[in-house]
Parts: C-alpha cells; structure tokens; sequence
C-alpha cells in the first residue's frame, strides 16, 4: 500500500505545465476592448459594435452585459447612434455608409491592419497590382482588400498561389493579413516569387508583433510537451494558427479551447507536460481559469517561459481620451 503511495506521488511530481508568454491581450486588442468600454461609460448604453470587437466570446459576452450591441452591418444601426468598427478594421464603403447614417462612429481598428491599409492606397496610386496573403472572408482581409478592390488579388494558401497570372511587364506587391502564422506566409511569399521574380516585397513586415511573438513564445515550449492548450475563439485567426505552430514544433498533440470546462479528461491521459498560451485577444482570467482546472489532474508546477517582453502601447480614439492626455 505504501509502495503504491509513493508511486502515485512520484507521477503526480512529474506533472508539469510550461505556460508561454507573451500570451494574450496585444496592444491592438486591448485599445478595442478599452474602446468599448469607454465609450459605454461616456456615452452610455446602447453602444453598437459593428462585427465582433475582438474575435472572443468571453470578451464579446462581457461586453454586451454592459450594453454593447453587435450587429453585422452598419445598416442595422439606428440613425445617429453610436457605432464603433472592430479592431480588424472595415473598408472605406463602410465608412461611407456610416456617414450616410449620420452615425458617431469610433474607429477601434488596430494601427498595425492601418498600416496595411495604407500600404494597399499607396502601392494602388502607384499602379501595382496587390498580392494580399490571407483567408478568405476574414473581417481583416475584407476591409484590407476594400481600399482598391480592383488590384487587389487574395492568395488563400498555396491553391491561391497557382490561381494567379500576371505578365512580366504586371508591377506586383505582396501584403499580408496580420495574424497568419509568420512560417507558412514566408512559404507562400517563396512560391509567389519563384512564379512572379518581378514580385516586391513591402516596407516592412505586416504580421503584428504580437502574433510572432506567441507563436515564438509557442515554438519554445512545443518539443517539450505532450499537450499544447491554446486558449481562444474557433474564429481567431491568431489562436488557431498557435494551434498549428505547436502541430508543427513538436507538441504530441494541441487543442484550442475557449473556456477551461472545454477540455477533454481524455487529452490528460498519459501527459506529463502541458504547455499553455493565449491568442491576442484572450484577457488573462480565462487562462488562469485552465490552470486551475488542471491542478485537479495533479498539474501543480508551472513554469513560465518568457521568450520576449512586450511594451507596446497604442492610444485610445481622440473623442475617449483622457482630459489630461489630449492636453499633452
């Protein structure tokens, strides 16, 4: 009985949960989230919220018990409401129909999709065509691609990369959505070059920070774990390609889960390792909530591997700031 004890003690030891950081919330998603929150607080309820503000469903719940309203289209607004645009961004006929409305819109979209915003209105005055990575029906990707609908050519994965046809004489760009994996981009930019060797690359990288480092963060705990849990929404491009990355860099197996009773006591079975991160528009308290849960498997050590620090800080929309910050 008592041999039994102390093996059981000794598995029980060697449980161990490698959770990554940077994880969660990046700058962008934090402004959006503090958009919301501020505007509510000024304005108060209803305050409507075109598309979700974060793809999330505890943020996106949590703010609709305040007041926040989600709606698909800006023509489901009331007249002279107040709208605010989600952090991926939307198109200037977005904006347009907005105005028509005669709405008060706040604009939560990111700075870093701004910036490939105004990447795509520069290279399209400059008469290039746009090869623009990224999903098909992502809120990012339509608001991208709408600033010049008509040299603006998606390329979804490597299928896409062999839809296209261009001349040698075609000057051609490639642009990215923001949160795709930073390894299979790079793949897909190698085979649109070896087809299009006139193919330019842009000023600089359009894959946020933030999404490179979780999946930097995730490529340093993958070889040592038998379980990666990637804590995010079904329809968080970021968090379902921290999923892959683990796939990829060694992980035995990786699930993505929203909340922690979403995990399956079969995934424990066997597992001595379990590595743990956060898409970017994940507020800490729901991984938290996974590291309790685990605790009841006997997961009670917990080591943080910290691969970069992360300082950014983007500011809110004028009409939120404080008093004090706008004088500066």
């Amino acid at each position: 009985m008592l041999l039994g004890t102390l093996v059981a003690m000794e598995e029980t030891s060697q449980k161990k949960i490698l959770l990554a950081a940077p994880r969660g919330y990046c700058a962008g998603v934090d402004r959006a989230v503090e958009t919301v929150e501020r505007a509510l607080d000024k304005y108060g309820a209803p305050v409507y919220v075109r598309k979700e503000i974060v793809h999330n469903r505890y943020v996106v719940d949590t703010l609709a018990e305040r007041g926040a309203i989600f709606v698909d289209e800006t023509t489901e607004v009331p007249e002279g409401a107040h709208l605010v645009f989600s952090a991926h961004g939307v198109s200037p006929a977005v904006h347009a129909e907005a105005q028509k409305l005669e709405l008060k819109t706040l604009d939560a979209t990111c700075p870093l999709v701004t910036k490939v915003h105004n990447e795509v209105k520069r290279f399209a005055r400059d008469g290039y065509h746009i090869l623009l990575i990224g999903h098909e029906g992502h809120e990012e990707v339509e608001g991208t691609a709408g600033e010049a609908p008509d040299v603006v050519h998606l390329v979804d994965g490597v299928e896409g990369v062999e839809k296209l046809e261009f001349g040698p004489e075609e000057k051609l760009v490639w642009l990215s959505q923001t949160t795709l994996s930073v390894d299979e981009t790079m793949e897909i930019v190698h085979l649109l070059k070896a087809k299009f060797p006139n193919l330019i690359d842009p000023p600089s990288d359009d894959i946020c920070y933030a999404t490179q480092n979780r999946q930097v963060a995730v490529k340093a705990i993958a070889p040592k774990c038998d379980l990666v849990i990637v804590v995010g929404s079904q329809n968080s491009s970021n968090s379902k390609r921290l999923v892959e990355v683990a796939l990829q860099n060694g992980a035995k197996a990786s699930y993505l889960v929203d909340y922690a009773n979403q995990i399956d006591d079969a995934w424990l079975s066997g597992v001595e390792t379990v590595g743990i991160t956060s898409g970017a528009s994940v507020p800490e308290i729901l991984v938290r909530e996974v590291l309790t849960h685990l605790e009841s498997f006997g997961f009670h050590d917990v080591e943080e591997v910290v691969t970069a620090a992360e300082k950014i800080v983007f500011s809110l929309p004028r009409d939120l700031r404080p008093a004090n910050r706008a004088q500066r």
